[in-house]
Protein backbone atom coordinates (compact mmCIF):
# COMPACT_ATOMS: atom_id res chain seq x y z
CA UNK A 1 0.00 0.00 0.00
CA UNK A 2 1.17 3.38 -1.14
CA UNK A 3 2.07 5.69 1.88
CA UNK A 4 1.49 8.70 0.54
CA UNK A 5 2.17 12.00 1.71
CA UNK A 6 -1.50 14.23 2.27
CA UNK A 7 0.39 17.99 2.10
CA UNK A 8 1.89 16.52 -1.35
CA UNK A 9 -1.00 15.74 -2.65
CA UNK A 10 -3.25 18.78 -1.64
CA UNK A 11 0.00 20.75 -3.02
CA UNK A 12 -0.10 19.50 -6.57
CA UNK A 13 -3.58 19.32 -6.89
CA UNK A 14 -4.20 23.13 -5.81
CA UNK A 15 -0.95 24.20 -7.55
CA UNK A 16 -2.01 22.29 -10.63
CA UNK A 17 -5.60 24.01 -11.09
CA UNK A 18 -4.33 27.06 -10.50
CA UNK A 19 -2.06 26.56 -13.52
CA UNK A 20 -4.02 25.01 -15.85
CA UNK A 21 -6.55 28.44 -15.02
CA UNK A 22 -4.41 30.99 -15.43
CA UNK A 23 -4.62 32.71 -18.99
CA UNK A 24 -1.87 32.16 -21.72
CA UNK A 25 -1.26 30.79 -25.03
CA UNK A 26 -3.16 27.51 -24.78
CA UNK A 27 -6.30 29.43 -23.60
CA UNK A 28 -6.44 31.67 -26.09
CA UNK A 29 -5.47 28.39 -29.16
CA UNK A 30 -8.52 26.65 -27.52
CA UNK A 31 -10.72 30.13 -27.52
CA UNK A 32 -9.48 30.42 -31.48
CA UNK A 33 -10.48 26.91 -32.42
CA UNK A 34 -13.27 26.48 -30.41
CA UNK A 35 -15.49 30.24 -31.69
CA UNK A 36 -13.82 29.29 -35.20
CA UNK A 37 -14.40 25.86 -36.07
CA UNK A 38 -16.65 24.08 -33.46
CA UNK A 39 -17.12 22.14 -30.30
CA UNK A 40 -15.45 19.29 -31.27
CA UNK A 41 -12.25 20.86 -33.11
CA UNK A 42 -11.80 22.40 -29.86
CA UNK A 43 -12.30 19.55 -27.69
CA UNK A 44 -9.52 18.20 -29.83
CA UNK A 45 -7.46 20.88 -29.18
CA UNK A 46 -7.22 20.46 -25.33
CA UNK A 47 -6.75 16.80 -25.83
CA UNK A 48 -3.83 17.92 -27.86
CA UNK A 49 -2.95 20.15 -24.86
CA UNK A 50 -3.08 17.66 -22.67
CA UNK A 51 -1.15 14.94 -24.94
CA UNK A 52 1.81 17.28 -24.50
CA UNK A 53 2.03 16.94 -21.42
CA UNK A 54 3.33 13.59 -21.67
CA UNK A 55 6.40 14.65 -23.17
CA UNK A 56 7.25 17.17 -20.34
CA UNK A 57 6.19 14.47 -17.88
CA UNK A 58 8.88 12.01 -19.92
CA UNK A 59 11.52 14.32 -19.40
CA UNK A 60 10.77 15.53 -15.81
CA UNK A 61 10.61 11.52 -14.73
CA UNK A 62 13.88 10.57 -16.72
CA UNK A 63 15.86 13.35 -15.22
CA UNK A 64 16.15 15.09 -18.14
CA UNK A 65 14.04 17.91 -17.04
CA UNK A 66 16.41 19.44 -14.43
CA UNK A 67 19.19 19.13 -16.82
CA UNK A 68 17.26 21.26 -19.74
CA UNK A 69 16.53 23.68 -16.86
CA UNK A 70 20.25 24.46 -15.47
CA UNK A 71 21.13 24.80 -19.54
CA UNK A 72 20.31 28.05 -20.66
CA UNK A 73 20.63 26.88 -24.30
CA UNK A 74 18.14 25.02 -23.85
CA UNK A 75 15.76 26.55 -21.96
CA UNK A 76 16.60 29.85 -24.75
CA UNK A 77 15.92 27.14 -27.70
CA UNK A 78 12.30 25.97 -26.54
CA UNK A 79 11.78 29.83 -25.97
CA UNK A 80 12.82 30.72 -29.37
CA UNK A 81 10.72 28.38 -30.94
CA UNK A 82 7.38 28.55 -28.89
CA UNK A 83 7.84 31.86 -29.38
CA UNK A 84 8.09 31.66 -33.06
CA UNK A 85 5.46 29.17 -33.50
CA UNK A 86 2.77 31.66 -31.38
CA UNK A 87 3.72 34.20 -33.67
CA UNK A 88 3.18 32.39 -36.74
CA UNK A 89 -0.42 32.08 -35.70
CA UNK A 90 -1.07 35.42 -34.73
CA UNK A 91 0.46 36.84 -38.13
CA UNK A 92 -1.48 34.00 -40.10
CA UNK A 93 -4.29 35.34 -38.63
CA UNK A 94 -4.00 38.74 -39.41
CA UNK A 95 -2.74 38.12 -42.66
CA UNK A 96 -5.75 38.87 -44.79
CA UNK A 97 -5.57 42.54 -43.03
CA UNK A 98 -1.77 42.61 -43.20
CA UNK A 99 -1.91 41.84 -46.93
CA UNK A 100 -4.27 44.90 -47.34
CA UNK A 101 -2.39 47.54 -45.89
CA UNK A 102 0.85 46.51 -47.58
CA UNK A 103 -1.17 46.22 -50.83
CA UNK A 104 -2.75 49.71 -50.07
CA UNK A 105 -5.87 47.99 -51.32
CA UNK A 106 -9.02 48.54 -49.91
CA UNK A 107 -10.76 46.03 -47.30
CA UNK A 108 -12.04 43.03 -48.63
CA UNK A 109 -15.94 42.21 -47.22
CA UNK A 110 -15.84 40.49 -43.70
CA UNK A 111 -17.66 37.04 -45.81
CA UNK A 112 -14.63 36.63 -48.36
CA UNK A 113 -11.93 37.49 -45.63
CA UNK A 114 -13.62 35.34 -43.09
CA UNK A 115 -14.16 32.02 -46.30
CA UNK A 116 -10.64 32.29 -46.99
CA UNK A 117 -8.91 32.16 -43.85
CA UNK A 118 -11.87 29.07 -42.69
CA UNK A 119 -9.66 27.07 -46.17
CA UNK A 120 -6.47 27.77 -44.49
CA UNK A 121 -7.80 26.64 -40.83
CA UNK A 122 -9.59 23.25 -42.21
CA UNK A 123 -6.16 21.94 -43.46
CA UNK A 124 -4.64 22.18 -40.35
CA UNK A 125 -5.03 19.83 -37.18
CA UNK A 126 -6.64 21.07 -34.40
CA UNK A 127 -4.79 18.47 -32.23
CA UNK A 128 -1.60 19.12 -33.70
CA UNK A 129 -2.38 22.94 -33.09
CA UNK A 130 -3.11 22.07 -29.37
CA UNK A 131 -0.30 19.60 -29.15
CA UNK A 132 2.47 21.80 -30.68
CA UNK A 133 0.94 25.12 -28.62
CA UNK A 134 2.08 23.24 -25.37
CA UNK A 135 4.86 21.22 -26.11
CA UNK A 136 6.98 24.32 -27.05
CA UNK A 137 5.79 26.50 -24.20
CA UNK A 138 8.50 27.02 -21.97
CA UNK A 139 6.59 28.12 -19.33
CA UNK A 140 4.84 24.13 -19.15
CA UNK A 141 8.09 22.57 -19.06
CA UNK A 142 9.60 24.64 -15.96
CA UNK A 143 5.96 24.04 -14.00
CA UNK A 144 6.38 20.78 -14.26
CA UNK A 145 9.91 20.61 -13.85
CA UNK A 146 9.39 22.65 -11.11
CA UNK A 147 6.65 20.55 -9.64
CA UNK A 148 8.38 17.37 -9.38
CA UNK A 149 11.66 18.94 -8.31
CA UNK A 150 10.48 21.09 -5.95
CA UNK A 151 6.81 19.64 -4.25
CA UNK A 152 7.29 16.29 -4.97
CA UNK A 153 9.51 14.47 -3.23
CA UNK A 154 12.47 12.03 -4.08
CA UNK A 155 11.10 9.47 -1.97
CA UNK A 156 8.05 9.46 -3.52
CA UNK A 157 7.18 6.31 -5.17
CA UNK A 158 7.13 6.02 -9.09
CA UNK A 159 3.78 4.76 -9.84
CA UNK A 160 2.47 7.90 -7.89
CA UNK A 161 4.08 10.71 -9.79
CA UNK A 162 3.04 8.96 -12.90
CA UNK A 163 -0.56 9.02 -10.96
CA UNK A 164 0.26 13.12 -10.88
CA UNK A 165 1.21 13.27 -14.35
CA UNK A 166 -2.16 11.45 -15.29
CA UNK A 167 -3.92 13.99 -13.13
CA UNK A 168 -1.97 17.00 -14.15
CA UNK A 169 -2.99 15.99 -17.99
CA UNK A 170 -6.33 14.85 -17.10
CA UNK A 171 -6.69 18.57 -15.38
CA UNK A 172 -6.12 20.51 -18.76
CA UNK A 173 -8.27 17.97 -21.06
CA UNK A 174 -11.08 19.06 -18.06
CA UNK A 175 -10.27 22.70 -18.14
CA UNK A 176 -9.79 23.57 -21.78
CA UNK A 177 -12.62 21.30 -23.08
CA UNK A 178 -14.98 23.25 -20.64
CA UNK A 179 -13.81 26.23 -22.00
CA UNK A 180 -14.50 25.06 -25.36
CA UNK A 181 -17.96 24.01 -24.34
CA UNK A 182 -18.99 27.38 -22.84
CA UNK A 183 -17.42 29.16 -25.60
CA UNK A 184 -19.68 26.89 -28.25
CA UNK A 185 -22.90 27.20 -26.24
CA UNK A 186 -26.11 28.67 -27.93
CA UNK A 187 -25.36 31.81 -26.61
CA UNK A 188 -22.15 32.37 -27.48
CA UNK A 189 -22.56 31.04 -31.30
CA UNK A 190 -25.28 33.07 -32.03
CA UNK A 191 -23.12 36.06 -32.11
CA UNK A 192 -19.87 34.13 -33.22
CA UNK A 193 -21.02 34.61 -37.04
CA UNK A 194 -21.58 38.90 -36.40
CA UNK A 195 -18.38 39.23 -35.02
CA UNK A 196 -16.02 36.46 -36.78
CA UNK A 197 -13.34 38.74 -38.15
CA UNK A 198 -12.93 40.31 -35.18
CA UNK A 199 -12.61 37.45 -33.26
CA UNK A 200 -9.99 36.10 -35.83
CA UNK A 201 -7.90 39.51 -35.02
CA UNK A 202 -8.01 39.38 -31.42
CA UNK A 203 -7.15 35.63 -30.87
CA UNK A 204 -4.34 36.05 -33.61
CA UNK A 205 -2.95 39.55 -31.74
CA UNK A 206 -3.01 37.67 -28.36
CA UNK A 207 -1.07 34.90 -29.77
CA UNK A 208 1.55 37.09 -31.45
CA UNK A 209 1.67 39.26 -28.34
CA UNK A 210 2.78 36.03 -25.90
CA UNK A 211 5.16 34.88 -28.59
CA UNK A 212 6.43 38.50 -28.54
CA UNK A 213 6.50 38.31 -24.94
CA UNK A 214 7.93 34.89 -24.57
CA UNK A 215 11.35 36.62 -27.19
CA UNK A 216 11.56 39.54 -24.95
CA UNK A 217 11.58 37.78 -21.67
Amino acid sequence: MLNIDQFELYSVAIITLLAVISPGPDFAMVSKVSLLKGRKEGVLSALGISAAISVHLAYTLLGLGLVFANNIWVLNTLRYLGAMYLIWLGVSALWPDIKNLLSKRENKTSNSTATSDSDVQSKTSSFWAGFSCNALNPKTMLFIVSLFSQVISDTTPIILELGYGIYIACAHFVWFSLVACLLTSKAVQGKVMMFKVWIERITGTLLAAFGIRLLCE
